[in-house]
């Protein structure tokens, strides 16, 4: 018994483990594959310096993304993906594009570096005042990287009035499969993981159910034969005091 809950444990400790187990391996897939895990600041994470300034935001300026026929935001690693960067111009001054970039971050620590990925230069773009305009960014992640949920940030560079400026134009989750076979080695694992753990938890369930039945056959049993123990005494003591009785009155009439 003390042998299946040690399973148990052990299977329920692998499973828990595996999400974290996934991120290691996404980490080490990184570093193999040419990419830099490092730390990004939290003021670099909002703003870029570039010749010594901070780029931020200009007035006026509204930017979106959409992922054209792929609302899931499912990406394949090694395929190119595109999506449209819109911008709205409300500010003072037409706008000219320079650039648009995109990083892969952690899910739950957009500090570490996943994956930069391409920075699309613009020549002669530019959005004038109370306009709206609409640029395709096309983008690849690495066939190397591990499949999962990762955090997407899009920056989108551009100048107003020769000041420079960014604007985060997408900063959400996006899903990362792996370009192959549709069961991939991790899936089956913790599938195999999980029915081996079900398959422990009904044997553990039938082994105690079946040692509680065999405790209760016993405990019936045994209250059956002290019953019929104390009625065969009183019996035996009655039929006793009968023969008694009869031996008694055969004797006086003999007298």
């Amino acid at each position: 018994m003390k042998t299946i809950v040690i399973i148990l444990l052990f299977l329920a400790f692998l499973l828990l483990a595996s999400p974290f187990l996934q991120v290691a391996l996404c980490q080490s897939d990184s570093e193999d594959s040419g990419f830099e895990v490092s730390d990004v600041g939290e003021d670099e994470s909002e703003t870029e310096q570039v010749f010594g300034l901070e780029l931020t935001s200009a007035p006026g300026i509204e930017t979106l993304c959409v992922f054209p026929n792929n609302r899931a935001k499912i990406i394949k690693a090694g395929t190119e993906t595109e999506v449209l960067v819109g911008m709205k111009n409300d500010g003072p001054s037409d706008v000219d594009i320079v650039a648009v970039k995109g990083s892969l971050h952690l899910p739950f620590d957009q500090k570490p570096l996943v994956q930069n990925l391409t920075t699309l230069s613009f020549g002669n773009a530019s959005v004038p005042v109370s306009a709206q305009a609409t640029f395709p960014y096309i983008f690849a992640v690495s066939k190397f990287l591990e499949a999962g949920a990762f955090d997407l940030v899009g920056t989108i560079v551009y100048e107003m009035d020769g000041k420079p400026y960014q604007s985060i134009f997408y900063n959400g989750t996006i899903e990362v499969v792996e370009d192959g076979p549709l069961f991939r080695m991790e899936s089956v694992f913790l599938s195999g993981l999980l029915i081996s753990l079900i398959v422990v938890l009904i044997i553990y369930i039938q082994n105690g159910l079946r040692h509680m039945t065999k405790k209760t056959k016993r405990a019936t049993k045994a209250k059956v034969e002290v019953g019929t123990a104390a009625k065969d005494a009183s019996l035996d003591e009655w039929l006793e005091g009968i023969a008694y009785t009869q031996s008694s009155s055969k004797s006086k009439k003999k007298k």
